[in-house]
């Protein structure tokens, strides 16, 4: 028999639980094993990380296909952008890390916008070991990734929908545990559905025509079949994700723009306590019976741009989770310069030392050429 045993001075168990546990988004479903690949739920980008971890009703770049494909409707020309971060620093590992790289192209033939991502996370490498004894073997890497294309069009001037295909590999090991026949390497499909709307014109009693100001958007991600490791009856859910977002700009003028944008998150994954979880699409009615809207996760923040076109940006954001379902709470911060075609984005999370993500930063690179 074998077993695995990490390098340096964590084993397989310590680098993993925690990746699986600083990214999912509620309570009793944010413990470990709650859901399959729980890094497809990572934000992946810094401008979006610097506001508290939001977008869905805000985003205007290419890193709509994550945050709401239903936006690219609204976007012209082209981009590419990657960005890395360290993934949770206080663990100080070097091997583990998550890159994003996305790109969106709109296209007059097709009536609507294309857009592409990959997602990568590497957790490491490990020692393989005898069961008879410490003596190693052997070593693997661990590491999953997830390749997304997507197609957005607008179905009314105002209103854009958008739908996401999506092919992900989970590779954690090549053997599973001395008692199972099956190994830690799995593949699984999935889609999203998305929707964003940006009025031209919304009059409201009260507060006037808030046409080109106010926006708002809805993601249904990861929908698709478990993940199966070692047999069906064992099987993981994907961590299917509702979201819903509002944007509103405070301020639009020649050289200023200050835009809020509130993200509510919520996981519709069903667990029992025999482990075993409900499938789709009964879990995204069952889930709610999990905590409710206890478990729904909210995240904010406010941008500033200065220049014309955009030269100068700084973000404030912050996420809250109840502390009844995670309990994870902490402010974020961003800053970005854009100059010509080419841009910049940095991003930082303020936490307490006991969580995992305190003091994560991430970088992102892009270039966009060809639109307004």
């Amino acid at each position: 028999m074998f077993t695995v045993k990490g390098l340096r001075r964590t084993a397989l168990f310590l680098a993993l639980l925690p990746a699986v546990a600083a990214v999912l988004p509620g309570g009793a479903s944010a413990q470990p094993g709650a859901s399959a690949v729980p890094f497809l739920l990572i934000a992946p980008t810094s401008r979006a990380s610097g506001l508290g971890e939001s977008g869905t009703g805000t985003v205007d770049d290419a890193s709509a296909i994550y945050w709401n494909p239903g936006a690219l409707a609204f976007m012209d020309g082209q981009e590419v952008s990657i960005t890395h971060a360290n993934w949770l620093p206080q663990f100080q590992l070097p091997d583990l890390f998550y890159d994003y790289l996305n790109f969106r192209m709109h296209i007059d033939g097709i009536g609507g916008t294309i857009g592409a991502a990959v997602t990568y996370l590497n957790l490491g490498e490990f020692t393989l070991t005898n069961s008879s004894g410490p003596t190693p073997i052997g070593t693997f890497k661990s590491y999953e990734y997830a390749f997304t294309v997507g197609y957005a069009t607008k179905a009314y001037d105002d209103l854009g929908i958008g739908l996401n295909l999506r092919f992900i590999h989970s590779a954690l090991s090549p053997i599973g545990t001395e008692s199972e026949k099956g190994n830690g390497i799995a593949s699984t499909v999935a889609v999203d559905l998305a929707f964003m709307y940006r009025p031209e014109h919304l009059q409201v009693p009260l507060l006037g025509d808030l046409g080109k100001r106010f926006s708002m958007g809805m993601n249904l991600t990861n929908l698709g079949p478990k993940v199966t490791y070692v047999d069906a009856a064992q099987a993981d859910p994907l961590p299917t994700d509702l979201r819903f977002g509002l944007g509103y700009k405070f301020l639009s003028d020649d050289y200023n723009t200050l835009q809020a944008s509130l993200d509510f998150t919520r996981l519709l994954v069903r667990r029992h306590p025999d482990g075993s979880s409900d499938a789709l699409p009964k879990s995204l009615f069952t889930a709610w019976g999990d905590g409710g809207v206890r478990q729904v996760v909210v995240s904010g923040g406010m941008e500033y741009w200065y220049g014309a076109p955009r030269l100068l940006a700084l973000r404030i954001g912050y996420f809250y989770e109840n502390p009844q379902y995670g309990n994870r709470k902490f402010l974020t911060f961003g800053a970005g310069i854009r100059y010509d075609i080419y841009g910049f984005d940095f991003s930082y999370i303020s936490a307490s030392q006991d969580e995992p993500l305190s003091d994560t930063i991430r970088f992102s690179l892009l270039i966009a050429w060809g639109g307004n």
